[in-house]
C-alpha cells in the first residue's frame, strides 16, 4: 500500500521546479544553462534533470527544443537525466496520453514517480531541476493542469517568462496562478528581446510588487537549417561568459535560499516557544521538541519537520506527511490548499476586499444564506445572521432564544434566565457561550464564569466488544433502565420504529419529572440548547438520538412547565411557531456532512428553531459562522425602538471572502453527495443486517470499528459516524478531560512510519482525556482510511512501528 506523499525537501538535494509562462518560451534552454553551470560550479556534486512528462517523438527530435532529454544530453554533458512519461505525439500531454493507447497514469502515480526519482537523487549531494511541459496550466496526462497537479511536491519554483508580444501579461498571469496556489517562485527568467523589451518592465514589476529577482539573458541564435551548424551555434551560446556568470548568480541565490529555508524550519519551534502563547495548552509542559513545525499542507496531510534521530543524515527527508486527524480543529472538509476554495477567496478579495454589512448586502452573503436555508430543509428557518466563529454564533443564538422566551412568558429583565442542555456539552470560549456549559475544566478558573442553566444526564452509544450498545451511567439506571444492545447503528437511528416500540417512554418520564422539579424550584429557562448526536469538546460523547428527539418533543409540548404563555390562538396554530422553549441546535461541529448528512437534525426527525453553523462551513480556510433562525423569533426583535434590535455584530460581519468560500465549500459537498462520491464508504457494511435501511454510514469500515471495540483490555468502547472515529480508552482512575489514558495511543500514531514509497508519514492527533479521536475529511480516500486503520490497530495492540 502506497504511503502518503511527502514534499520534496532534503538537506543534500536542492530541488527546483521549472515552469513556463507559455509554450516555446525557452524552458529547456534555461534549464540547460542552469544544469551546465551547476555542474561547473559544484564539480563534486551530482546535477540531475527530470522531465516528468514529455511529448513529441524522440526519433524526430532535432536536439534543440523538441526533446529536452536529448537537448540536455548534448549540451549539458555530465548531467544525469530522465523522463518519466514520453508520448510521441507533439501536443498537450492529456491529448497525447489518450492517443497513445497506453494506460493513463493517475496524478498520484505521476507524483509518486517524481518523488521516487528525487529520493534516489538525494543519496548524493546535488541539484535536481524538474522541467514541466508547456505552460503553467498545460494539462498533465490526467487532464489536471500542472499548476494544480504539482502542488503536493511543494518544490520551490523558477518561472521562465515570455519575451514575445503579449508576454508581459502572460508572465504575470502565470506567476499569479502559481503564487495563488502556494508555490514559492524564487526567480523569473526570460530572454532579452530588443523589439518588445519585456524584461525591462518585468524586472521593475516583480522587484516592486514581490521582491523577486528577474534574470534576463540574450536570446539564443536563430535556428540554422543545418543541424550541425545549429548545434555549433548553440554550443557557443551556452559557452558565453555572460550566460554562465548570470546563471551562476541565480544558482548561488537558490543555494542560499535552500539553506535559509532549512535554518528557518530547524529553528522555528524554538522561536515559537519563546514568543507564542498557544491555545488550549499548558505551556509549562511544552518545549520546542513538542511543537510541530508545519511547512505546508495539502489534502488531508500537513508537511511537517521530521524529528531528528540517530539515523538522520543529509539524505534523510526533512519533511514527513502528517495526517491531520483533528481536521485542524474540526474545520477541514475539502482538503488543505483546495484550489476551488483558494480561487473563491481570491475572487472575493479582488471584487470586494471587505465591505461593511450593516443595512447592506452583497452577492456572496445573499447566495450563501439562500443555499444554507434550502439545504437545511427546515420549514422553520427563514433568517440568517452572520458572525465570525462558532462561539459568537452560539452567543447570538442564546440572545435570540432568551429574548423570545422572556417576551412570551412576560418575564422582566431582572429575572435570571438559564438554558437547558446536556452534561458535558460545550459551546465555545467566549464568556456568553461559556456560561451555557456546566462547571468543568474549561471554565472552573475563569473569573467571569457564571454557569446559567441546568444540564441533564443522557444515555450514550458505544460499540463494545463488537456490539452496539445504549449505555446508561450507574446513577441513572433507575431512570433509563439498564440500556441495551442493537444489531447495528441503523437500528439505533430508526427512532420512529423505536418510538413505536415505546422505548422513549422512560426518557420522557425522566425529562418531564426533571422539568417539574426545576419549575417547583422557581428556575426559569430561555432555550433548549443541544449539540445534535455528538458532544464534541465535551468528550466525543455519542448521545442516543432517541433521547435527544424525545427531549425536544417533550419541551415543545410542555409550555406549562416554563411559564404562563402569551401565545395567541393564531400563533398557537402555526406549525412553525416555537413552543415550550426555543430549540437551538449547535451544529458547529456536527453540521454540514460531518456525520454524513447536511444537517444532523435529520437523524432526529425534529427541526430546531435556531441552528448554528461554522467549522466545515468554509472548508477550514477562513473564519465564518451563521446562526439560522425562524421568522417567529426574528419578529420578536422588531419594534420602532432601536434598543429592541439584536445589537450584535463585529467589523467583519459577513465578510465577502468568507461568504464566497463558504458558498463554494457547501456547494461542493452537496455536489459530492449528488455524485455519489461517498458510495465506497457507505458500502462498508453499515446498513447490512438492518431491516430499516436508515442511511447511516461512516468513512471508517464497520468491521474495523467492531474489531477495535473487541480490544477490551484497553478499549472501553468505540463509535464511528460520518467522518469521525472516537476511541474511548480504559482508565481505572476514571475517564474525563484530566485522564491521560489516550496519550500512549497518540504517541504511537505520532511515530508513524519511517519509510515508504511516498516518504515518512505519521498521524497528528489530539485527545480529549481518555478519548482519542481521528477525523477524516470529506475527501479522504479509502486508501488513507486503510492505512490509518492499520496504524490504529497496531497502536492499540501495542506493536512496535
Amino acid at each position: 500500500m502506497k504511503s502518503p506523499l511527502a514534499s520534496l525537501l532534503w538537506r543534500s538535494l536542492r530541488v527546483y521546479q521549472v515552469f513556463g509562462a507559455n509554450t516555446d518560451v525557452g524552458k529547456t534552454i534555461f534549464t540547460t544553462l542552469l544544469t551546465r553551470t551547476a555542474k561547473k560550479l559544484w564539480k563534486d556534486e551530482q546535477v540531475t534533470f527530470l522531465k516528468p512528462v514529455s511529448t513529441g517523438a524522440v526519433d524526430d527530435a532535432d536536439d534543440r527544443y523538441d526533446c529536452p532529454f536529448l537537448h540536455i544530453s548534448r549540451f549539458a554533458p555530465g548531467v544525469a537525466r530522465n523522463t518519466l512519461y514520453q508520448y510521441d505525439i507533439p501536443c498537450s500531454p492529456h491529448s497525447a496520453a489518450i492517443a497513445s493507447g497506453r494506460p493513463i497514469p493517475s496524478d498520484d502515480e505521476l507524483l509518486a514517480k517524481c518523488r521516487a526519482f528525487a529520493t534516489q537523487c538525494a543519496t548524493k549531494q546535488g541539484w535536481l531541476f524538474m522541467e514541466t511541459a508547456g505552460g503553467v496550466h498545460s494539462p498533465g496526462p490526467s487532464g489536471k493542469t500542472q499548476a494544480d497537479l504539482y502542488i503536493p511536491l511543494r518544490a520551490p519554483s523558477l518561472l521562465v517568462g515570455d519575451s514575445r508580444l503579449g508576454g508581459i501579461s502572460q508572465t504575470i498571469s502565470a506567476f499569479e496562478s502559481l503564487r495563488i496556489r502556494g508555490y514559492d517562485v524564487e526567480s523569473v527568467l526570460l530572454f532579452k528581446d530588443d523589439t518588445y523589451e519585456n524584461y525591462q518592465y518585468l524586472e521593475e514589476y516583480f522587484r516592486k510588487q514581490y521582491g523577486i529577482p528577474v534574470t534576463s539573458l540574450l536570446e539564443p541564435p536563430q535556428k540554422h537549417e543545418n543541424p550541425e551548424k545549429d548545434a555549433e551555434a548553440m554550443e557557443k551560446y551556452y559557452d558565453r561568459n555572460d550566460s554562465t556568470e548570470i546563471t551562476g548568480q541565480v544558482l548561488k541565490t537558490l543555494d542560499i535560499n535552500h539553506q535559509n529555508r532549512l535554518t528557518n524550519l530547524d529553528t522555528m519551534a524554538t522561536r515559537a516557544s519563546e514568543h507564542i502563547w498557544y491555545p488550549f495548552t499548558q505551556q509549562s509542559l511544552v518545549g520546542p521538541k513538542d511543537i510541530m513545525t508545519i511547512d505546508s499542507a495539502h489534502g488531508d496531510y500537513f508537511q511537517t519537520l521530521a524529528p531528528p534521530s540517530p539515523q538522520t543524515s543529509p539524505e534523510t527527508p526533512v519533511l514527513r506527511s502528517s495526517f491531520d486527524a483533528s481536521a485542524s480543529w474540526w474545520t477541514q472538509g475539502l482538503g488543505h490548499s483546495n484550489p476551488k476554495l483558494t480561487m473563491a477567496a481570491a475572487y472575493a478579495a479582488g471584487r470586494y476586499g471587505h465591505v461593511m454589512f450593516a443595512s447592506a448586502v452583497h452577492q456572496p452573503a445573499m447566495a450563501l444564506a439562500e443555499t444554507l436555508l434550502n439545504g437545511m430543509k427546515n420549514p422553520r428557518l427563514k433568517r440568517v445572521f452572520y458572525s465570525d466563529n462558532g462561539s459568537t454564533g452560539t452567543e447570538v443564538a442564546i440572545k435570540m432564544g432568551l429574548r423570545a422566551a422572556r417576551k412570551r412568558y412576560g418575564w422582566d429583565t431582572s429575572q435570571k434566565l438559564g438554558i437547558l442542555g446536556l452534561k458535558g456539552a460545550y459551546h465555545g470560549d467566549t464568556i456568553g457561550a461559556m456560561d451555557c456549559a456546566e462547571p468543568g475544566i474549561y471554565n472552573e478558573k475563569i473569573e467571569w464564569y457564571e454557569g446559567k442553566g441546568y444540564w441533564l444526564d443522557y444515555p450514550t452509544i458505544l460499540c463494545k466488544d463488537g456490539k452496539w450498545c445504549v449505555s446508561v451511567a450507574d446513577g441513572l439506571q433507575g431512570s433509563f433502565g439498564p440500556g441495551g444492545a442493537f444489531g447495528s447503528l441503523s437500528e439505533i437511528f430508526d427512532v420512529e420504529k423505536r418510538e413505536a416500540n415505546g422505548e422513549q417512554a422512560m426518557y420522557e418520564e425522566y425529562i418531564t419529572s426533571t422539568l417539574r422539579r426545576l419549575k417547583d424550584q422557581g428556575r426559569k429557562f430561555g432555550a433548549l440548547m443541544l449539540e445534535p448526536i455528538i458532544l464534541g469538546a465535551g468528550g466525543m460523547e455519542f448521545v442516543d438520538p432517541l433521547f435527544q428527539r424525545t427531549l425536544v418533543k417533550t419541551v415543545r409540548k410542555s409550555p406549562h412547565l416554563f411559564g404562563e404563555s402569551s401565545l395567541s390562538a393564531t400563533e398557537a396554530q402555526d406549525p412553525n411557531e416555537w413552543a415550550g422553549l426555543p430549540v437551538v441546535f449547535d451544529e458547529v461541529f456536527t453540521g454540514l456532512y460531518r456525520l454524513g448528512r447536511f444537517t444532523p437534525s435529520s437523524f432526529l426527525g425534529v427541526h430546531p428553531d435556531i441552528s448554528v453553523h461554522a467549522k466545515l462551513l468554509t472548508g477550514g480556510l477562513v473564519p465564518l459562522c451563521t446562526t439560522l433562525a425562524s421568522e417567529n423569533i426574528f419578529k420578536i426583535f422588531l419594534s420602532p425602538d432601536k434598543t429592541d434590535a439584536l445589537l450584535h455584530g463585529h467589523s467583519y460581519t459577513a465578510h465577502p471572502i468568507g461568504c464566497q468560500v463558504a458558498l463554494e465549500s457547501v456547494k461542493e459537498m452537496q455536489d459530492m453527495e449528488d455524485r455519489g462520491e461517498w458510495a465506497w464508504a457507505k458500502s462498508q457494511g453499515w446498513t447490512q443486517a438492518s431491516s430499516s435501511q436508515i442511511d447511516v454510514w461512516s468513512t471508517w469500515p464497520r468491521g474495523f470499528v467492531e474489531d477495535l471495540s473487541r480490544q477490551t483490555d484497553k478499549v472501553s468502547g468505540v463509535w464511528a459516524l460520518g467522518s469521525v472515529l472516537a476511541i474511548h480508552l480504559r482508565d481505572e482512575a476514571g475517564s474525563g478531560y484530566s485522564s491521560n489514558a489516550a496519550l500512549g495511543l497518540r504517541e504511537s500514531l505520532g511515530l508513524g512510519r519511517a519509510d515508504g514509497e511516498g516518504g515518512p508519514w505519521n498521524v497528528h492527533s489530539r485527545v480529549l482525556g481518555n478519548v482519542l479521536y481521528v477525523m477524516a475529511s470529506q475527501v479522504t480516500s479509502d486508501t488513507s482510511v486503510k492505512q490509518l486503520s492499520e496504524l490504529l490497530m497496531e497502536g492499540i495492540a501495542g506493536k512496535k512501528q
